[in-house]
């Protein structure tokens, strides 16, 4: 009988998947337990529609992503920090440098920002943002006293 996945199932597959198994485990046991759902005609259109959703949307998401990685690639980002005798108070954070990208434009959730740990005084840094799986555009910080 073949069924397509509800759930992730170990021996079988993914949820979304379809895939072939025995009528009587199909009925007995997974059927009861809303693992899977029979595959027919309808179901296995309405599959194919989801799937085709999932692929523009991630190739929309990717085309932004590209995007986003050709406007903020090489930008610089000043970063005002509070200091005394150029002591800072604090580091700079993955924050800190979303902050600042934000007041120049680029709105960029602060994970997908990789800053080198221990920023804890002035100078000139770079940092890398993650646009995609695979895409990462390098930044330079400046940390200046505010």
């Amino acid at each position: 009988m073949k069924v397509i996945l509800l759930t992730d199932i170990k021996s079988l597959g993914k949820k979304g998947d379809l895939v072939t198994v025995a009528d009587s485990y199909a009925k007995n046991f997974l059927i009861p337990k809303k693992m899977v759902a029979e595959a027919t005609k309808s179901a296995q259109n309405e599959r194919n529609q989801k799937i085709a959703s999932e692929e523009r949307k991630r190739a929309e998401e990717k085309a932004a992503a590209l995007e986003m990685y050709k406007k903020i690639n090489g930008t610089t980002v000043s970063v005002p920090m509070k200091c005394n005798d150029g002591r800072m108070y604090g580091s700079v954070t993955n924050a800190d440098v979303a902050k600042a990208l934000a007041d120049i434009g680029y709105v960029v959730d602060k994970k997908k920002i990789t800053v080198p740990s221990g920023i804890k005084s002035l100078g000139t840094y770079s940092a890398e943002v993650w646009c995609y799986k695979e895409t990462v555009a390098k930044i330079t910080i400046e940390v200046v006293a505010q």
